[in-house]
């Protein structure tokens, strides 16, 4: 099994700071009701939580018949001599500030208090924190304009796509969603709902920057898996295929060699969404399923695909495809010599069958629905193998797919990421000659983004043909890759 983490999405975090960083919403419920000389009661809140000084000041001069700049400068007063001697940092807040900074992501301050009162907070938080700071003092308008968080996403060069903006208020929350960025809501007085492209938790305890990646891009792994005659040569091989499953933490299995019956039964076992297509090809997703696209009555090779919705309308399109095994590139390079012009001119079987795929891909999609196309292709990859320009990998490349695995590993020397085969350190005809080990099974991708990509075989699989006690139950190895889907 091969790791690799390429950079998340995710460029930066940015904090509200009145009752999310700090319990100051508390502090400043107190100083309103000291200057309005009443409690404030439920009503009250739309005018209060989340809002400037000069806001909450015109309200209250309307209501009162006081002069709004008096208001205002003693709102101010009360509010600060409240800060200076009863801030208390919100549970959770300072170890994800802390583990932010250990991963290397910047952080800003984006308040609607002045800057008077933020630059209190910010040295007794540390102001070493925060990259940046953005206050009621620093833009023409602020929350629940998107000017706050539209300035501070300048000041860190980052897109606010790419940003997660913690709040706890319906104004900052409306504030931080009209910059476009994901938002983490952790409500301190009054309740937020959940909505598209929003998390609500209730305290930042055990947020931890895992999370906050996902909420900017949601995460998608995929695994491709020739499963070998269904699995039939190795025993118990539906338990142990069930465990990889789950161990592999994928979301989606493309399917190769099911025997027929291996996709229903994995699904059932799972208790995940399936698509069984002829006797062949299948997918499993813990991810509903929406379409179903190719033959259903699809040969021994071919392709055929599913659409899943991976979250509330953000869908993509999962392809699994197997391509015919002779004749064998690897062999005949190998063991016959064959120079790379006919090497290229014996793929013309599997380049007819991705080409077919490839058009019932095209005939398919969907504006902004991402691809996954993953498969046993029988066949290198012209990326590994530079002297053959190897036909079939390359048409698939010129379709605008991508080898995840590639991505994540850009040298074949140093991980060459061979999944032919664990079992066949030899080939089989009993010449003794060794097996070439090569890349044939691929998860390529159009649209997203890729996070991680390894191959996996779990255990120390016997050679062949003494394979019946094998934890692995294939002759292929898997490719896992991990994907993040593009922002909204």
């Amino acid at each position: 099994m091969t790791p690799h983490t390429l950079q998340r999405p995710l460029q930066a975090v940015l904090f509200d700071m009145d009752g999310t960083l700090v319990d100051t919403e508390r502090l400043w419920w107190e100083a309103v009701e000291q200057v309005a000389r009443r409690p404030l009661a439920e009503a009250d809140q739309p005018e209060v939580l989340g809002q400037a000084v000069e806001h909450t000041a015109a309200w209250l001069a309307a209501a009162t018949g006081r002069p709004e700049a008096d208001l205002a400068a003693e709102l101010h007063r009360e509010f600060a001599e409240r800060v200076r001697t009863g801030i208390v940092p919100r549970p959770g807040a300072l170890d994800l500030l802390d583990e932010l900074a250990a991963a290397g992501l910047p952080t800003a301050l984006v308040t609607a208090s002045p800057r008077a009162v933020a630059d209190l907070v910010l040295e007794a938080l540390g102001a070493w924190r925060f990259a940046a700071s953005v206050t009621a003092d620093d833009t023409d308008r602020t929350k629940p304009a998107p000017d706050p968080y539209l300035a501070a996403c300048r000041a860190l060069g980052v897109a606010p796509a790419d940003c997660v903006a913690v709040e706890d208020t319906a104004t900052g929350v409306a504030s931080a969603e009209a910059a476009g960025c994901a938002v983490l809501a952790v409500p301190s007085l009054a309740p937020i709902g959940a909505a598209p492209g929003r998390t609500v938790r209730e305290t930042l305890a055990g947020v931890t920057v895992e999370e906050l990646r996902r909420m900017v891009a949601p995460e998608l792994r995929v695994m491709s898996w020739n499963l070998w005659l269904g699995g039939s040569e190795v025993d118990d091989h539906r338990a142990k295929q069930l465990k990889t499953i789950l161990e592999s933490g994928a979301d989606v299995v493309g399917l190769q060699e099911t025997a027929g019956t291996a996709a229903p039964e994995l699904a059932e076992a799972l208790g995940w969404y399936h698509h069984r297509a002829g006797e062949n090809l299948g997918v499993l997703s813990r991810h509903p399923i929406t379409a179903r696209f190719g033959d259903p009555a699809v040969g021994f090779y071919g392709a055929a695909g599913v659409r899943i919705a991976v979250a509330p309308g953000r869908e993509v399109d999962v392809w699994t495809a197997h391509l015919h095994y002779t004749p064998y590139g690897p062999y005949e390079a190998a063991f016959d010599g064959l120079p790379a012009t006919e090497l290229i001119a014996h793929e013309e079987v599997r380049l007819t069958q991705l080409r077919d795929a490839l058009g019932r891909i095209a005939e398919s999609a969907r504006e902004g629905v991402p691809v996954v196309l993953v498969g046993d292709f029988n066949c290198p990859s012209h990326l590994d193998r530079p002297e053959v320009a190897w036909p079939v990998t390359r048409a698939a490349e010129e379709a605008g797919f991508a080898d995840s695995y590639r991505e994540a590993h850009p040298d074949p020397v140093a991980e060459p990421g061979h999944t032919w085969s664990p079992i066949h350190p030899v080939h089989e005809d009993g010449s003794g000659r060794p097996e070439p080990q090569d890349r044939i099974d691929y998860v390529l991708h159009r649209g997203l983004t890729v996070l991680d990509a390894r191959t996996l075989v779990t255990g120390s699989p016997r050679p062949w043909p003494d394979v019946a006690d094998n934890d692995w139950p294939s002759d292929h190895a898997a490719v896992v890759t991990t994907f993040a889907l593009p922002p909204r």
